[in-house]
């Protein structure tokens, strides 16, 4: 007998949301069922709708949480009508220390529905190596959100620490929402466990706002960075120099072409977010919380404007000063442009990213400075920089990772969190220098929300530090 899924989605942790439990209109079937190849590629849509985080009622796409509370807790965003806690660190009074949360669980059980869907049906219901494919799309999506809460909700930093990720690997039902979270060995696991699959069987060639193999690729360098053993690294270089040489992905020649003119027809972007249809004439989109402030104001702070000083992207990423503090951050959108189709994309994976982890691997496993160097001016060179003496007069390895990290976050703040991250995984008396909110490693982590312990007890303790 067919095994069924319901697609109705509760997000565990709050209570169900008819709104975030809802298939989008156009990945409906009869019956919300899995029932054959295209109801599979159907199912599969409403997982990329939860990945890009659509918001039905207004018809746009939410990637807000992304690009800039990451950059806040790093110190060089901020909200520009008045300071959250969270720019100060201080996560249990910030309006963004749920952010992630309810997403990713969303996302995740989205992908588990798919996966215990697709995986009862016969392969003779499939075309040539499809299922495996939908099934290598899912588990990338599982494992990317699982990655997102370990990095934020979890002590990621440390292998033995038994505060992982409340891991959900199974469709979510009434019968099983109590679940004790796991550990951190445990959370990274079960992320790359996924993505070994997705890199196994995930499309070589697909549009650039569906997962590749290559993008799964990316995402376990990210996992792998964040995991530090130091067999990691020499993973992570290998990973990097398969997609430079075998994915067809290019740096684009100008970067701020990407963002101005370009957005998913670049050739740099592995894996980005598209605009819902009209998204650009929503007054509330986000590009009008960038510039010039409806009802909202995401600025970039001095801290920004001191990083990109004397480099070109100044001239296109920071703004005038606001009237309530701060600068325009108009990575998106430019002074005096109405929103549209290129301001509202977002970018989860780029080429960037990858040469500069390859840089980071090279420059933590003791390889050689200069190879990393040239790694920097390549990604700099292509940011209009040709000014490289920062780079040529970092001679030991403490200087060249101070350098990656810089490059890291003028080249990818506001994009999917990767300058907090990158900050993060400085040692803790270089993170104390450059970000001195950050006053013990309690604060590279947010509280689990109070709702999660009442709507799951069995979860088992807060986060140190915090209260549930």
């Amino acid at each position: 007998m067919k095994r069924i899924i319901y697609l109705f989605i509760c997000v565990l942790a709050i209570s169900c949301n008819k709104d975030l439990g809802k298939l989008p209109e156009n990945a409906k079937v009869d019956g919300n069922t899995i029932i054959s190849q295209s109801t599979s590629e159907i199912a599969l849509n409403g997982v990329y709708y939860r990945f890009a985080n659509v918001d039905a009622s207004t018809n746009t796409t939410g990637w807000f949480e992304h690009e800039v509370p990451p950059g806040m807790f790093a110190g060089y965003l901020g909200y520009g009508f008045g300071a959250d806690p969270g720019e100060e660190n201080d996560y249990s009074n910030s309006g963004y220390a749920d952010v992630h949360w309810a997403t990713s669980y969303s996302l995740i059980n989205a992908a588990n529905g798919v996966i215990e869907g697709v995986t009862a049906l016969s392969d003779k219901m499939f075309t040539n190596n499809r299922k495996n494919e939908i099934l290598a799309e899912a588990r990338f999506m599982r494992a990317y959100g699982h990655f997102k809460l370990l990095s934020f909700y979890a002590q990621w930093f440390d292998l033995s620490s038994a505060y992982g990720v409340l891991l959900r690997e199974n469709f979510i039902t009434l019968t099983n929402i109590a679940k004790k979270r796991s550990t951190v060995a445990e959370s990274y696991a079960s992320v790359l466990t996924d993505l070994d699959d997705a890199i196994a069987n995930a499309p070589a060639v697909n549009k650039n706002i569906y997962v590749t193999r290559w993008a799964a690729m990316a995402l376990k360098m990210r996992v792998l960075m964040s995991h530090a053993e130091t067999a990691d690294y020499t993973t992570v270089i290998s990973l990097a120099d398969s997609i430079i040489l075998n994915s067809g992905y290019t740096l684009e020649n100008n970067t701020k072409d990407i963002f101005y003119t370009k957005a998913l027809t670049s050739e740099e972007v592995i894996l980005g977010i598209q605009p819902e249809q009209n998204q650009e004439t929503y007054y509330y989109n986000l590009s009008h919380q960038y510039y010039p402030g409806a009802s909202g104001l995401y600025v970039a702070k001095d801290e920004l404007k001191t990083l990109l000083q004397d480099d070109p992207r100044s001239s296109w990423m920071i703004g005038p000063v606001n009237a309530y503090g701060g600068y325009y951050f108009l990575k998106y959108i430019a002074v005096g442009n109405n929103p549209s189709i290129v301001s509202e994309t977002a970018y989860a994976f780029r080429l960037s990213e990858v040469y500069l982890l390859k840089a980071e691997a090279i420059v933590r496993s003791g390889g050689s400075l200069a190879d990393a160097r040239a790694i920097l001016k390549t990604i700099m060179g292509h940011a209009g920089v040709t000014d490289f003496s920062s780079i040529d007069n970092a001679t030991t390895q403490d200087e060249m990772l101070m350098q990656v990290y810089l490059e890291i976050t003028r080249n990818l703040v506001g994009e999917d969190g990767q300058e907090w991250m990158a900050l993060l995984r400085l040692p803790l008396a270089i993170v104390q220098q450059l970000r001195p909110t950050i006053t013990d490693k309690i604060r590279y982590i947010l509280p689990i929300p109070h709702v999660e312990f009442v709507s799951n007890p069995a979860i088992g303790d807060q986060n140190p530090g915090y209260q549930k």
